[in-house]
């Protein structure tokens, strides 16, 4: 019986223990930085990324992998029958996946590719639980069925501290900013259908805790809550308050961890996201 390899790209944060544990492959993207290439979390971690761009006059650019790269993959993979799940971040934020799939109509293996809509550990929660099942023994359809499960149950919101990287990306307008900016305004935004969809305000990081906590109450009563997952962009003044929150209200095993270049490039300083998913 051939083996299933799961693919994914360097937006999932996964920390190397849990690469090496589930034999994941993760295919890094690039961020290009004062005139500098780097390969997401190859040679550039997270830390020293928001150093530089705090320096930096103009915004990183990040970049996906060239379909050329997924093939290689594919091919080394495949190339004695297995078959490849390859999940990447949202096609809302990035041309990763349609990377992807250019690659899997190149490449002679047998090679399923997902959009998983999230980024960050909500993407994560379906690579983890795929690399899992295939362990098991379960089929290529009994995984994809799976994560498409886990994505219609998966929550992730995104509090931006400055809205500095936000104008310059486009995605607001300067006006709107200086206004923000004046009244300590903290825009809170889900990625529901893998796109930046704004869904409230809060005019304190306290104010921003007790929203998304508000949200995690109601959205999970009666369910179980199977992974929650905190990713910051140097943000602790709410990252750890929530971790706070979330552990008295019984809750330890959360996914904490700096996010990627490639998301601290489109929120900004002092971001943070939170996501969990349910059955």
């Amino acid at each position: 019986m051939p083996s299933i390899h799961i693919v994914t790209d360097s937006t999932a944060d996964l920390k190397e223990d849990v690469i090496s544990k589930y034999n994941l492959h993760v295919v890094p993207l690039t961020i290009q930085i004062e005139g500098k290439t780097y390969l997401d979390r190859v040679d550039l971690e997270p830390e020293s990324f928001l150093e530089l761009m705090e320096k930096s006059s103009e915004l990183p650019k990040s970049s996906q992998p060239a379909p050329g790269v997924f093939k290689e993959l594919y091919d080394k993979l495949g190339q004695n029958g297995d078959q490849v799940i390859s999940i990447h971040m949202t096609g809302g934020m990035s041309g990763t996946v349609e990377s992807a799939r250019t690659a899997a109509d190149l490449t002679d293996s047998d090679v399923t590719v997902i959009d998983s809509r999230y980024i960050t550990h909500a993407l994560g929660f379906q690579v983890i639980e795929a690399a899992e099942m295939a362990a098991a023994g379960k089929s290529v359809k009994e995984i994809v069925s799976r994560v498409e499960e886990i994505r219609k149950n998966t929550k992730l919101f995104v509090v931006v501290d400055t809205l500095d990287n936000l104008v310059k990306g486009g995605r607001i307008g300067k006006g709107r900013a200086m206004l923000g900016s004046f009244l300590k305004i903290k825009p809170i935004a889900s990625l529901d259908g893998g796109e930046y969809t704004p869904v409230a305000k809060a005019r304190s990081h306290k104010q921003a805790v007790q929203y998304l906590m508000n949200e995690f109450k109601e959205k999970t009563a009666g369910k179980i809550v199977k992974g929650i997952g905190i990713a910051h962009a140097g943000g602790l003044a709410m990252a750890e308050p929530l971790r706070q929150q979330l552990s008295e209200a019984g809750y330890s095993n959360i996914k904490f961890d700096f996010t990627t270049p490639i998301i601290s490039t489109h929120t900004g300083n002092g971001a943070i996201g939170f996501m969990y998913y349910t059955d």
